[in-house]
């Protein structure tokens, strides 16, 4: 059963209180991802109450749906019209919510080949640091009008306003997916990844846990199958990428600091203290480590990498430091949108 139901009039109310006080505001949904990044101190703001899909035509491939809304239930809507969310979000917890995942601007195994949450968003409604409740962008794909504002939100965990609807695009399902798992060291998959991404192979995910590779392949029936057989390997069964997804694979289990890398495409192995799960064909590695925050960033960064902590209160910067000349843009930035820094004031960054 979904419920629908606009809340953004008690939200905008909210905010102009916390604004008249000069009160931060700690922005919160689902509480699926509030462990990554900085502890915020403010007044709690949930957005749960305001819920909803506003509009959905499948023919257009783009729905629109207010920010309290839940991931699952949004990506049911989805599936009964046979349509799904590109980026494969993960939830991490149940009550994930539509704000959330764009908030957090995470994306699953699929991001490498179908593209980020940021991309799929065409227009954003957006309670601002002015107190006022303003639309960005719009709900077809050609639209171009504040498209880049839009995409700002993707990724500000809240620091810039309060996200209220979102539009997306989504696509159809594949016609037919398979898994293959195939023995092979991490420097002969990797080489073959980079092989297989010149050619018109329908890999949508690909991942190595230091034992063997996994590939996915999705499309239509006659690629999918050809590309099988000339793969080889064995089948893949089960639930696999939705664990990796959804961070539920034995590697995450280990109790050490969890980082995830991100690194420029066809890196080769980087060596570095504790144990590593390969995700987006090698452009996402996962660390498990008791290392400094010092030495992994350092590590990470000679290869022209970077590094962000995902375990709560492991590091007191979780997310990479910004260079001086990208830190004062994200301050710019901020004092345009949020002028008295009452939204989700440090959650990424200390001096933000």
């Amino acid at each position: 059963m979904t419920v629908s139901f606009d809340a953004s009039e008690q939200l905008l109310e909210q905010v102009n209180q916390a604004l008249a006080a000069k009160t931060p505001l700690n922005i919160q949904g689902g509480g699926s991802k509030k462990f990554l990044g900085r502890v915020v101190e403010g007044q709690f703001l949930d957005v749960r109450a305001h819920r909803g899909i506003v509009s959905y035509d499948p023919t257009e491939l783009v729905v629109t749906a207010r920010a309290g809304t839940p991931l699952a239930e949004l990506e049911a809507a989805l599936d009964a019209a046979g349509q799904m969310l590109p980026c494969e979000p993960p939830h991490f917890a149940e009550g994930a919510t539509v704000g959330g995942m764009v908030a957090a601007g995470l994306s699953g195994p699929r991001r490498p080949w179908s593209g980020s949450v940021r991309d799929f968003v065409l227009g954003t409604r957006v309670i601002t640091g002015q107190g006022k409740h303003l639309r960005f962008g719009g709900e077809v794909m050609k639209n171009v009008a504040g498209y880049d504002l839009s995409r700002l939100m993707a990724g500000s965990f809240g620091c810039l306003g309060v996200l209220t609807e979102v539009s997306l695009k989504v696509l159809p399902k594949p016609r037919l997916v398979t898994g293959l798992r195939l023995e092979m060291d991490l420097e002969r998959a990797l080489l073959k990844l980079a092989e297989w991404g010149q050619q018109p192979v329908p890999i949508s995910a690909a991942s190595h846990d230091g034992k063997a590779l996994y590939l996915r392949l999705e499309g239509g029936e006659g690629s999918v199958n050809a590309a099988r057989e000339r793969i080889g390997g064995e089948d893949l069964e089960g639930v696999y990428w939705s664990d990796l997804r959804e961070q539920r694979l034995a590697f995450f289990a280990d109790p050490r600091p969890l980082w995830r890398l991100s690194l420029p495409t066809n890196t080769a192995p980087v060596v570095l203290p504790g144990e590593q799960l390969v995700d987006w064909a090698g452009a996402q590695r996962w660390l498990k480590s008791d290392a400094s925050a010092e030495t992994v960033r350092a590590i990470v960064g000679e290869v022209g990498g970077h590094a962000t902590c995902y375990s709560a209160g492991a590091v007191a910067e979780p997310f990479q430091p910004l260079p001086e000349p990208l830190l004062r843009y994200h301050r710019q930035l901020k004092a345009q949108l949020d002028p008295q820094g009452i939204f989700n004031p440090g959650r990424m960054y200390s001096e933000v």
